[in-house]
C-alpha cells in the first residue's frame, strides 16, 4: 500500500473539491452544547471556508444557518460565541429571526415582486450527540451513521458529564491531510515525541481502523497524563481521553496549505484550576511538536521532490483508512 499522491495535498483544486464532496457533506464538530444552553445565544465558526452558525431559538430549538445575508452575501454574525436578538446583518441592516425569517430589509424602496418571506436564510443541519453539538450543511447520511463505530467505544464513558473550560486554536502552514495522516499513526512518537516515547509501552503501540473511526492505544507509564487512548473520527475530528477529562479537536482546513486545529478541552471538576492548567499545556505541548514536521512535509510535497512511498502494515493501518475514505469521497461525484 502506497501513501497518497502528492497531488492530493498540493492542488488548489483538491481543496475545492473536498470541500464540496468532504466537507459540505459530512457532520462537522461545532463544540460543547453547554455554549448553546440559553435562549440567543449562538456559535458561528468556518467548515473548510464556508460559514455558518447555530443559534438557540426562543422556543428554546437549536436551529442551524449559512452565515451569509441574502442581501449582498455578507457575514452575519462574528466567529465565535456570543448572544443576539434579531440577527442585523452589518452591511445593510436587513434582520433575520432566529428561525431563519427575514423581519426588515429597511430603506430598500419600493419593489412590487419583493416579498420578505421569499428570502430566509439558508438553513443547515443539527444535531446533538451526548452533549457535543454537530453540523452538516448537506449531509449524505444521518449523524449516527458517520458516528460509525464510536457509539459503542464511547458507551461507558461519561463525555457528557465533563464540563467545557477553554478553547484554544492552533494554526500552521500544511495541508490539512498531512497532519491527519500524522495524527493517524503511532509510528513518528519516538522522533517526534521522546517525552511522550518515554512515558507508554511503544512496543504494544496498536492502531485499528474501524467504521467511522481509528483507534490508537497504549499501555501507559508513570507520568502520561492520557489514558492511553485516542480517537480520531471521520473526517476530521479528535477525542482523546485523560484523567478527571477529555479533549476534542476539529482539523479545519483554511485553504489548500493552511490548516486551524480548534481544541476544546472538558474536565470533571473545573474548580482545580492548576491540574487544568497543567494538562492542557502538556496537551498543546505535544500538539505543537508534530508543526514543523507536517510543514517541511508539505514543503516537500509542494515541489515535486517527493513520490509516493510505502505504508507500514503495522503502525500506518490509520493513514491507509483516512486516505481511503478521501478517495472515495473525491471520486463519488
Amino acid at each position: 500500500m502506497l501513501n497518497l499522491d502528492p497531488a492530493f495535498y498540493t492542488a488548489p483544486g483538491t481543496f475545492i473539491d473536498e470541500r464540496d464532496r468532504i466537507f459540505a457533506k459530512t457532520w462537522q464538530l461545532l463544540g460543547p452544547v453547554s455554549r448553546l444552553n440559553e435562549r440567543g445565544a449562538y456559535t458561528a465558526a468556518e467548515i473548510a471556508g464556508l460559514k455558518i452558525f447555530v443559534v438557540r431559538g426562543r422556543d428554546e430549538a437549536l436551529r442551524g444557518f449559512r452565515n451569509v445575508c441574502r442581501h449582498r452575501g455578507a457575514r452575519l454574525l462574528p466567529e465565535g460565541n456570543g448572544r443576539c436578538g434579531p440577527i442585523r446583518c452589518p452591511y445593510h441592516n436587513w434582520a433575520y429571526d432566529d428561525e431563519g425569517r427575514l423581519l426588515a430589509a429597511p430603506w430598500f424602496g419600493e419593489d412590487a415582486v419583493f416579498r420578505k418571506e421569499d428570502w430566509p436564510l439558508k438553513p443547515i443541519n443539527v444535531r446533538e450527540w451526548r452533549g457535543l453539538v454537530f453540523v452538516a450543511i448537506a449531509p449524505d447520511r444521518d449523524l449516527e451513521h458517520q458516528l460509525g463505530d464510536l457509539i459503542t467505544e464511547l458507551a461507558d464513558e461519561p463525555i457528557e458529564s465533563y464540563q467545557a473550560v477553554r478553547e484554544e486554536r492552533l494554526a500552521f502552514d500544511a495541508n490539512w491531510k498531512i497532519y491527519t495522516d500524522n495524527f493517524v499513526e503511532g509510528y513518528h512518537i519516538p522522533g517526534i515525541h521522546p517525552k511522550f516515547f518515554a512515558a507508554i509501552d511503544f512496543k504494544q503501540f496498536s492502531t485499528t481502523a474501524h467504521d467511522g473511526l481509528v483507534r490508537m492505544t497504549a499501555p501507559p507509564r508513570e507520568g502520561l497524563f492520557y489514558r492511553g487512548k485516542w480517537l480520531w473520527m471521520w473526517p476530521n475530528w479528535t477525542l482523546s481521553l485523560f484523567a478527571g477529562g477529555m479533549n476534542t479537536s476539529r482539523i479545519n482546513p483554511l485553504d489548500h496549505q493552511r490548516t486551524e486545529l480548534i481544541y476544546n478541552f472538558y474536565f470533571s471538576d473545573p474548580s482545580d484550576h492548576s491540574a487544568i492548567e497543567d494538562t492542557i499545556a502538556r496537551n498543546l505541548a505535544v500538539v505543537r511538536e508534530d508543526f514543523e514536521i507536517c510543514l517541511e512535509t508539505h514543503k516537500n510535497y509542494a515541489t515535486g521532490a517527493y513520490t509516493a512511498g510505502p505504508l507500514s502494515p503495522r503502525h500506518e493501518e490509520g493513514v491507509r483508512y483516512f486516505q481511503d475514505k478521501v478517495k472515495e469521497s473525491l471520486a463519488a461525484a
